[in-house]
């Protein structure tokens, strides 16, 4: 079977009633944190995240901006906060032991690299060890490295075209403690408008969930940086997979993701000496019990799965497993007894991955992000507003006769693999055949690391090995 590419991508809107959490105000409510004052305060309604953003201006000019998105709470504060203090983490006053500048990423332009946390970040309810740092000032949190990493799966305090190779004075370095990963984008400049000056931020990801992006030094506002070669955005992200037959190949699968959530930042509030502060809010995912889920007060709508032992709105990224097992066919007047009990839960993975009578779009219809470009030999799915996301997600087909083109071709790829096996097995044998001199002459010294390849005005990320490299002194050659 081949693997087609990976082609984005579809904006799921949440579950119906996703938009506010328990306790949070209701349209025209508002709440303002606790000592706050309420003197100076406007309010205006924030159609992206169909919540209230709240702007306090006291008298010392600090501005707190709280947001609500489903999955996280937002604060922002402003020049002259004194949190501000305490969000910023001072790389340069940290154990040297935990901070490491990473020489790849400090010497290259648009690249990226994986990086194994000490401990397990939850995002989006999903616990992650593991992440991709990018030099164009974001944190890719997938699994699958393709590359398009500004499309979706971020979190991202200033996404834009940073060149760290311009100067010796630029550095990404992060920093590990087994509580917080912080990684810092020092002194770095726009690639093609360095006289606009370096830019100094950074993200810190809390083992709690709690995710802060802290901004030291903006010379220039936010929305004068262009965005023609490389996507400008802050926020966060997430997205699930699911494997859809390729139109083209009847026996490839194709990777498509579905963005189902995105926090996206106001980059006018963007400022020197500013911060985001997000604070996760309970998901369905975090329910470890039937009992606990069917009784839960989140506005997510979850369900019990038992056969999977999981509770889950179905919108995360677990959700092609979700529905492979038939989770979204039960019904909410059963109790926990009766999912237990229930026959179709036992359904293999190979059921259908589009389930008779589940409304995948919630309420409104999806939004094709544009702006996108996929240089695999994919296409682009679009989908039209009228027909929803259901569209999207074509079922398997159940009991599909195997062909006998199928078994012609695994009787010759048994064979291919056999010959290269004793052709393997004559040359190691014979080393001084002409074969075995054939293929030494002709050995690579070196295998190259993965570069940064672009087509036209579209820009793309590719991970780059591990390898040591060296900065301003130091020397970074573990595991990138």
């Amino acid at each position: 079977m081949r693997w087609g590419g990976l082609i984005l991508l579809c904006l799921l809107p949440g579950p119906r009633g996703a938009g506010r959490p328990p306790g949070s105000p209701a349209a025209g409510e508002g709440r303002l944190g606790a000592g706050e004052p309420s003197k100076g305060t406007h309010i205006s309604q924030d159609l992206v995240g169909r919540s209230l953003a709240i702007d306090t201006l006291p008298a010392n000019e600090t501005r707190i901006v709280e947001d609500n998105h489903s999955y996280y709470v937002s604060r922002t504060y402003g020049p002259g906060d004194a949190r501000l203090r305490g969000l910023w983490v001072d790389m340069a006053a940290a154990n040297r032991s935990h901070v490491k500048i990473h020489g790849i990423l400090s010497n290259t332009h648009r690249q990226a690299s994986r990086i194994v946390l000490s401990f397990d970040f939850p995002f989006y309810g999903h616990l992650l060890r593991q992440v991709t740092i990018a030099t164009g000032g974001f944190i890719f949190m997938g699994d699958v490295i393709h590359r398009m990493l500004t499309a979706t799966q971020y979190v991202a305090p200033l996404m834009a075209n940073f060149n760290p190779s311009y100067s010796r004075n630029s550095t990404v370095q992060y920093l590990d403690n087994g509580t917080v990963f912080v990684v810092q984008w020092d002194k770095v400049y726009l690639q093609g408008k360095e006289d606009m000056g370096s830019f100094t931020f950074q993200a810190a990801l809390h083992s709690t969930g709690r995710i802060v992006f802290g901004y030291k030094e903006i010379p220039v506002p936010v929305l004068q940086i262009s965005a023609t070669q490389h996507p400008v955005k802050a926020g966060l992200s997430d997205a699930f997979m699911i494997l859809n037959p390729s139109p083209e190949v009847p026996e490839s699968r194709r990777r498509t993701i579905y963005e189902y959530h995105r926090v996206e930042l106001d980059t006018s509030r963007i400022t020197s000496m500013s911060a985001v502060e997000f604070t996760p809010l309970p998901t369905c995912l975090q329910h470890q019990s039937c009992e606990m889920c069917v009784t839960s007060e989140l506005t997510f709508n979850c369900s019990w799965c038992h056969v999977l032992q999981r509770c889950s709105s179905g919108f995360d990224r677990h959700r092609e497993e979700w529905l492979s097992y038939g989770c979204g066919q039960q019904s909410d007047e059963k109790s926990c007894e009766d999912l237990a009990e229930d026959d179709h839960y036992s359904a293999p993975p190979s059921s259908s991955l589009s389930p008779p009578g589940e409304d995948v779009t919630a309420s409104t219809s999806s939004l094709f992000v544009d702006g996108l470009t996929t240089e695999d030999d994919t296409k682009l799915n679009q989908y039209a507003g009228s027909e929803g996301v259901g569209s999207s997600l074509p079922a398997k087909a159940a009991g599909a006769p195997v062909h006998t083109g199928t078994i012609v071709g695994i009787v010759l790829a048994v064979l291919l693999i056999a010959a290269i096996i004793l052709a393997g097995i004559y040359i190691n044998s014979h080393p001084t055949s002409n074969a075995a001199l054939f293929f030494i002459e002709r050995r690579p010294h070196r295998w190259p690391a993965m570069k940064f390849r672009t087509q036209g005005r579209h820009a793309t990320y590719a991970e780059v090995e591990a390898a040591g490299h060296e900065k301003e002194g130091f020397v970074e050659a573990e595991q990138c």
